[in-house]
């Protein structure tokens, strides 16, 4: 309590603040930093993220670049030694009561993916935190190996193998990348709802990559709605550049749903059943020996 007892003492010292200021601790989810929830006069206002700073760092950046997307929190204050961040608190809850996945994912694409900025050539792949890699298949590949670990003997081996051959396929696209400055993150359990609404987009995990990435990190990011027609019309509505074509759309969610399978696997095992269920109908789609 030391620390946020400080960091409530900055805030104060803060003239537009209000003096009756408090701290409640909150559940951190899925990020590794200590989180508190500010009061101000007895209204959750704020929210304070305390980390490493190569996480907080990152975290600013990403929130500042993209300020003008009403989805982001405003960064209030951030730590000059980078080891806490204050921004804005967005009422409502992480991945439940969400609506339909069409509804959430188009203001997504319209309020955030579509304003997402190229970055320049020199730009490392990979994320800001300091694991960048040399090339987007690179990063791929790395994916490939975490999944494999994660997944086991829950696929069949000639999934594990056709997956293969699709992560080789996709360096095919290497050509037709892009770089872009992504959220890296875009999952439920970061989106906040409210009133079976998308309200918000919270914890970026900054990416260097393909705009591709976060579109198909968020449409299998929850195991409801993950066929092939919402998949097609989210396409639609997002597809702004005619180097994704459909095929390559499918590759990318096909790769997108492998990686998370094994993610569900560690994390939200309740899932595994309708992620299964999914796979069942995508992997038709992949390349055969």
């Amino acid at each position: 309590m030391e620390k946020i007892n400080e960091i409530i003492n900055v805030m104060k010292s803060n003239s537009s603040i209000s003096k009756d200021l408090k701290a409640e601790k909150l559940n951190s989810g899925t990020t590794n930093g200590v989180l508190y929830l500010l009061l101000v006069n007895k209204k959750p206002t704020y929210v304070v993220k305390m980390d490493t700073a190569n996480i907080i760092k990152p975290t600013e950046q990403f929130l500042t670049a993209y300020s003008d997307t009403t989805l982001l929190p405003n960064v209030i204050y951030t730590d000059p030694e980078e080891q806490y961040i204050v921004y804005d608190y967005i009422a409502g809850e992480t991945h439940f009561n969400r609506g339909s996945k069409i509804d959430w994912m188009t203001i997504l694409i319209k309020q955030l993916f579509d304003k997402y900025m190229k970055v320049n050539e020199d730009t490392p792949w990979g994320r800001i935190d300091g694991t960048s890699k040399s090339s987007w298949s690179d990063f791929n590949q790395s994916s490939l190996e975490y999944a494999q670990q994660n997944i086991g003997n829950v696929l069949s081996l000639e999934d594990h193998k056709r997956v293969e051959l699709l992560v080789n396929k996709l360096k095919g696209y290497s050509h037709l990348e892009e770089k872009y400055y992504l959220h890296g993150d875009t999952g439920v359990h970061n989106f906040v709802y409210l009133n079976n609404q998308l309200k918000g987009v919270i914890d970026p995990s900054p990416i260097i990559g393909p705009k591709i990435y976060d579109f198909t990190y968020a449409f299998c990011s929850s195991p409801d709605n993950l066929d092939l027609k919402t998949l097609l019309t989210l396409f639609e509505t997002w597809n702004i550049d005619l180097s994704y074509t459909e095929e390559r759309l499918l590759d990318e969610v096909i790769f997108q749903l492998y990686t998370r399978i094994g993610i569900c696997i560690k994390a939200h095992p309740q899932d595994l059943p309708e992620y299964l269920e999914a796979w069942d109908q995508y992997k038709n789609y992949l390349p055969n020996y």
